[in-house]
């Protein structure tokens, strides 16, 4: 009963597809696992590119005990458990985080001293940016590996490991289909197998069919939902965008990363015209933050509702981009005298400092932009 994508995960370097940035010939993690280099790190990536796979042979090649966790499901308690637990011939204990993007910072804050006095070696995998994701502190006692997308010849190779025959129609719609994930392509050839006595285009649309709903986070799909979605919430239509977000739940994306575009969203389109927008959409994302899936799903509701209906003013929006234009089409131009940070009497005797600009009608601008407005 050990699912395909298992028994197929290739075990060393040589067996690996893809990441040749990574794993080829002089590249830092085929170093590290030819050398066994103890370190810790952060594997950042969209899904089925070889995360997993990647933390298994490191721990390999370093001998390490290896415990697998997911941030989804564990809390400190399962981090106590791995430290107390005994080393053998005082092997490293390494811990695979899956979406340690998933732990909050007082969770992160936890692991930060296990990792910094080496009792773990921790191995994060995630699907977003960790810059955004990953506390500092902790960050900066990992290095960050970014995997690509594995390319259609990537692909192919692996669904030629699985040692199922397709035709080349069938493996051709297949990697469009998982769109470089190895693990959903793999999935798809394993229940397609068990459901019909052949592979086939027609059983694997078949198979596709009676899955759950498509959602690839790097995907077509994925920009239509999120532009949809922003679009509603834009046109002042809750229900419209109520769905949009029901969709995105649904299909598993980050609850974060709809939050981070509420907050964009209350200065980009509601903006002056009630700030307080602003303030509500922080605290959805502080909310989503704190309390995670499935409850902040309310919290997400909630915000939804609120910005969805709240009054459009886009005026600061605009603004801001004329001046940026105009800052880069121009250049440093000179700061008025009058204007200018005045520290010395010399300065000051020099025109320096001589408007504190309390005088509403007086032109601030520089000299080239006299009379400019952006709003």
């Amino acid at each position: 009963m050990e699912p395909l994508a298992n028994q197929i995960r290739p075990k060393n370097l040589v067996e690996f597809v893809g990441q040749d940035h990574l794993v080829g010939m002089g590249k830092p993690l085929r170093l590290a696992v030819e050398q066994g280099h103890i370190f810790s790190f952060v594997l950042w990536g969209t899904p089925g590119t070889g995360k997993t796979t990647l933390a298994r042979i490191y721990a390999n090649a370093i001998d390490g005990q290896f415990f697998e966790l997911s941030a989804v499901s564990a809390g400190k308690d399962d981090i106590r458990k791995i430290v107390k637990t005994p080393t053998i011939d005082e092997r490293p204990r390494v811990l695979f985080l899956d979406e340690i993007h998933r732990f909050n910072k007082a969770q992160q804050d936890f692991l930060l001293p296990f990792v910094e006095n080496g009792e773990l070696v921790l191995i994060g995998a995630t699907t977003e940016n960790p810059s955004f994701e990953i506390i500092p502190a902790l960050l900066s006692r990992m290095r960050v590996f970014v995997l690509e997308e594995l390319s259609a010849e990537n692909m192919s190779a692996i669904i030629d490991r699985t040692g199922f025959e397709l035709d080349p129609q069938a493996k051709e719609w297949l990697i469009a289909m998982a769109n470089g994930d190895a693990r959903q392509a793999i999935t798809m050839i394993e229940n397609t197998s068990r459901l019909y006595d052949r592979i086939t285009l027609d059983t694997l649309k078949e198979t596709l069919q009676s899955k759950f709903l498509r959602y690839d986070k790097k995907g077509e799909e994925h920009y239509n939902v999120i532009s949809a979605f922003i679009k509603s919430m834009r046109a002042s239509r809750p229900d419209a965008a109520m769905y949009y977000l029901a969709r995105m739940i649904e299909s598993g994306e980050d609850p974060k990363f709809i939050a981070r575009r509420m907050v964009i969203f209350a200065s980009e389109d509601i903006g002056i015209a009630q700030p307080t927008a602003l303030v509500v959409a922080n605290a959805v994302f502080r909310a989503v933050e704190v309390i995670g899936m499935p409850e902040c799903v309310l919290n997400l509701a909630h915000g939804v509702a609120f910005l969805a209906n709240a009054a459009k003013d886009r005026s600061s929006t605009c603004a801001i981009g004329a001046a940026m234009e105009d800052a880069k089409k121009l250049g440093n131009l000179p700061v008025p005298m009058k204007i200018r940070n005045a520290p010395t009497k010399l300065m000051r005797g020099l025109g320096y400092g001589q408007d504190e600009g309390n005088d509403p009608d007086g032109d601030l601008m520089p000299a080239r932009l006299r009379g400019r407005k952006y709003f």
